[in-house]
């Protein structure tokens, strides 16, 4: 790979996360009221207007807004994510503590993604009837327009309410993923689908392929060896940019379950107008959504010879 070429893709992504985080710091800021007052505003507390003030000054919420996105963008470069003005506790460990549940099941759930698209996907191309496979065509957009938190209580409706499969009260911690997973698996799975099986029908209509069944190759080595390989090359970049829609499955999912997790650690901030943790999660967020992109742009040459002869002129 060029290094011209990483340093230009570095050079984006440090760009992306700087608007990302410009973005969401003045979203954030135009919104009326503040964490502050979100936290100490009730009129059960019965605090006076001086002293709200002087909380505000305090956090420094009454200071000009250029003058705190400066140090907060400063305070960011240096690792330091702030306090939450909710809980008081520093971002950093609120995040470290919530990261790994929401990485495990955003994991686990584009695995399963993964695979139902590709099961899914052949089937709808290479079943044995078809009937069979124009109906499995029509999965994909039937699970594009069902919402997260509607899978996640119909599943917790029929499996764990009617069929008494998976436990929501004492379950294990396989068993206390499996609904979340299949509740995020669903919705990544249909345009992964919808891309292959569009993918599988344009490859297997180019000459190559032709060539390669009349010299009598089998339907299944045509499959796997000459067809998979080049359709699977859209379904990557596809993953890769469905990542903000996993991020954003996972707050609903984990919101629908109550799960710990950095989707529930978002609701709270959101409801709590914690500002320094929405931050926080943006730019992670961000980061996340930069690698992978790089990643998947760094493994096409590695799927597709072409582009490494390319590469190599």
């Amino acid at each position: 790979m060029p290094v011209p070429y990483l340093l230009r893709r570095a050079g984006q992504a440090v760009i992306v996360l700087v608007l990302a985080y410009t973005a969401a710091y003045l979203l954030l800021a135009a919104l009326p009221g503040d964490a502050v007052l979100a936290r100490y505003g009730s009129p059960e507390l019965g605090l006076s207007p001086e002293q709200l003030q002087e909380i505000r000054a305090a956090y420094g919420a009454d200071r000009p807004l250029i003058i705190r996105y400066a140090e907060s963008s400063f305070s960011f470069l240096r690792g330091d994510f702030g306090f939450s003005v909710q809980s008081g506790a520093a971002v950093s460990t609120l995040i470290t503590t919530a990261l790994p549940p929401t990485l495990v099941l955003a994991s686990i759930g584009l695995l399963v993604a993964v695979l139902l698209a590709v099961i899914i996907a052949f089937a709808a191309t290479y079943g044995p009837g078809e009937w069979l496979r124009r109906a499995l065509a029509n999965l994909p957009p039937l699970f594009v327009s069902l919402p997260v938190f509607w899978i996640g209580i119909i599943l917790i409706q029929i499996f764990s309410f009617r069929l008494g499969l998976v436990p929501l009260i004492g379950a294990d911690p396989a068993q206390a993923l499996i609904l979340p997973v299949a509740t995020l698996a669903v919705p990544i799975a249909a345009p992964l689908a919808q891309v292959l099986i569009r993918s599988i029908e344009e490859v297997r209509e180019l000459p190559f392929v032709s060539v390669v069944r009349a010299r009598g190759a089998s339907t299944t080595w045509l499959l796997w060896r000459t067809v998979a390989r080049n359709a699977l090359l859209p379904t990557l970049t596809m993953a890769g940019l469905l990542f903000g829609e996993l991020v954003g499955g996972a707050v609903v999912t984990e919101a629908v379950f109550a799960r710990p997790g950095l989707g529930q650690l978002t609701a709270q901030a959101v409801a709590n107008r914690d500002t320094p943790v929405l931050l926080a999660i943006v730019v992670l967020s961000t980061a996340v959504f930069v690698v992978i992109n790089l990643v998947v742009d760094l493994l096409y040459p590695v799927l597709d010879p072409r582009l490494r002869k390319r590469g190599d002129r």
